[in-house]
């Protein structure tokens, strides 16, 4: 009896003592660490682009200017290339262009554009044309008055050719002319001669009456000597009766 209760009693011990055992280990065990929180995504680049001025002529240049955030390349395409986060710099386009820069990193992408309007180039300026001289101007405005046959009396379009080589001398006041009196062959040389001088006579005088100083003004006969035209006929003896003018150098 004494022996079977002991043994009961051992039991009990054992089992509460195995209880207390695995109470301990259970309390001895170490709680799991709480789950990390969440890695926010990256941050997308952003980016812009200005062109100053946007507008220039044909040759000239203009200016990009840049700035940008969480990127790591950055590019500005046609014709610059890759370039630093922020900055600027000249460009020269021959035509209205249009740059686009590329900003990206790991986030992402993100692009801008600026425009560059080019006024077309004006043409060049034609070179000024050469001025004439007074000796061109003089040839070409001052006219001979021309003479009838055995005449030094002034035609109707003497008269008018002299009206307006007046006007030329009054336009230009420091020009002084020759006045040759000019004859066909027919006819002596002395009376040529002295037909020559009334009809230079005669020019510078309508000229005078006109309002031309007659001291800017000489006379001279040459006759029937060296005439404008060599032929013997109508036409060619009228070119040759004429008072003519000279620019005195």
């Amino acid at each position: 009896m004494q022996h079977g209760t002991f043994r009961k009693l051992a039991l009990l011990v054992s089992m509460v003592t195995l209880a207390a055992f695995l109470g301990a280990c259970k309390k001895q065990v170490a709680a799991p660490p709480p789950a990390p929180p969440p890695v926010p995504p990256a941050a997308k680049p952003t980016v812009t682009l200005n062109a100053s001025p946007a507008s220039i002529n044909s040759g000239d240049t203009a200016t990009l200017s840049w700035s940008s955030t969480d990127a790591t390349d950055l590019d500005i395409e046609p014709g610059v290339g890759k370039v630093a986060p922020q900055g600027s710099t000249p460009v020269t386009p021959t035509e209205t262009t249009s740059y686009t820069i590329t900003a990206t990193g790991s986030g992402g992408s993100a692009t801008a554009s600026a425009s560059v309007q080019v006024a077309a180039a004006a043409p060049p300026a034609a070179p000024p044309a050469a001025q004439p001289n007074i000796s061109d101007l003089f040839d070409q405005n001052v006219k001979d008055a021309f003479f009838d046959l055995d005449k030094s009396d002034l035609r109707d379009d003497a008269r008018a050719a002299l009206t307006a080589d007046a006007e030329f001398l009054r336009s230009y006041p420091d020009v002084k002319v020759s006045i040759e009196g000019h004859c066909d062959e027919r006819g002596s040389e002395e009376y040529n001669l002295g037909l020559g001088q009334r009809r230079a006579d005669a020019v510078k005088n309508y000229l005078v009456s006109l309002g031309i100083s007659g001291d800017r003004m000489t006379t001279m006969s040459w006759g029937k000597e060296h005439p404008f035209c060599g032929e013997h006929n109508e036409d060619c003896w009228q070119q040759n009766r004429r008072g003519h003018f000279v620019m005195v150098k």
